[in-house]
């Protein structure tokens, strides 16, 4: 778990990655979080399997490898869980 000092640092610390993954309404209705990458959550497995080239062109962005820090962010910490344990499944360690 994330506290909110170590998501404000984000923008600080381009090697850490923060995936907001709430609904599209959700973000066009409350913002977006600044040095997030918004990936809403049922499209998370595909992203974290895609290519890396494609992951750079989509969100212009380097795709994390399996040992970069992720932490995921939603509304209440639901989604941002089954998205932690999603990455756990696909080799993403931290």
């Amino acid at each position: 778990m994330a506290t909110y000092e170590e998501v404000k640092e984000v923008p600080n610390h381009p090697e850490v990655y923060l995936i907001d993954v709430r609904n599209n309404d959700e973000v066009t209705n409350t913002g977006s979080i600044p040095a997030s990458i918004h990936i809403p959550l049922p499209e998370l497995e595909n992203v974290l399997t895609m290519s890396e080239g494609d992951f750079l062109t989509t969100f212009k962005r380097d795709k994390p490898s399996t040992d970069s820090v992720i932490i995921f962010s939603c509304m209440s910490g639901r989604r941002a869980q089954i998205a932690t344990d999603l990455a756990h499944n696909h080799g993403f360690k931290k």
